[in-house]
Parts: C-alpha cells; sequence; structure tokens
C-alpha cells in the first residue's frame, strides 16, 4: 500500500499563500486517485480537492473554488495543494488521501498521511 507524507503547512497571515505536498512512496502514485482533505479543531473531515490518475480532471470543494489548485507530478510521485487568498477560516490540519474512486467523500479513499497544519491568522 501507499504511503503518504504531507509538507508545507505553517503560519500566514490572511490573504497569504502556502503550497503543500503529499510525497509517495511504496507505490506509484499513477495508480491512485489523489485528494485533500482537512479537519478543524472540533469540526469533521471535510472535501478540498480532488485530481484524477493522469491529472486531466479535478474537483473542488465551494469554499476554495478559485482559490486554491490540486496538481500532480505523478514522475515525483508527489500531489500538490495550492493555497492562494488564505483566510482563516482555512485554518485547519490538512491531509492527503489516496483512493481508486473520482468520489469527494472520505470513505473512498483508503491510504492517508499523517497531516500538516495550516494556521490562517487575521
Amino acid at each position: 500500500q501507499v504511503q503518504l507524507v504531507e509538507s508545507g503547512g505553517g503560519l500566514v497571515q490572511a490573504g497569504g499563500s502556502l503550497r503543500l505536498s503529499c510525497a509517495a512512496s511504496g507505490r506509484t502514485l499513477n495508480s491512485y486517485v489523489m485528494g485533500w482533505f482537512r479537519q478543524a479543531p472540533g469540526k469533521e473531515r471535510e472535501f478540498v480537492a480532488l485530481i484524477n490518475r493522469g491529472g486531466s480532471s479535478t474537483l473542488y470543494a465551494d469554499s476554495v473554488k478559485g482559490r486554491f489548485t490540486i496538481s500532480r507530478d505523478n514522475a515525483k510521485n508527489t500531489v500538490y495543494l495550492q493555497m492562494t487568498s488564505l483566510k482563516p477560516d482555512d485554518t485547519a490540519v490538512y491531509y492527503c488521501a489516496a483512493g481508486q474512486s473520482f468520489d469527494a467523500s472520505a470513505r473512498a479513499f483508503y491510504s492517508w498521511g499523517q497531516g500538516t497544519q495550516v494556521t490562517v491568522s487575521s
């Protein structure tokens, strides 16, 4: 099974940008649909973005559409989440996940990273 490690989180002011990375090992990333999810304190994990195996199709939560961009470099076994115009409501632990279906529900994914904290100050 694929192992996933996120990086790139941190503290940023509102309006700023961050790029998260998710590095895969154990299996080649092009075998998987990849997603990003997030979980804020006291809230359920929620879908953020999704990308198909070849990178030609993406899907975004309404709350991040136009601000976040998911991409992948299968040659580097890495998935990215470029986040711009960040808001305090984007504060959460961000997780990448691997699955087989182009499906925004968390139950469609079976390999998860440990998460990276993103904190947006006002």
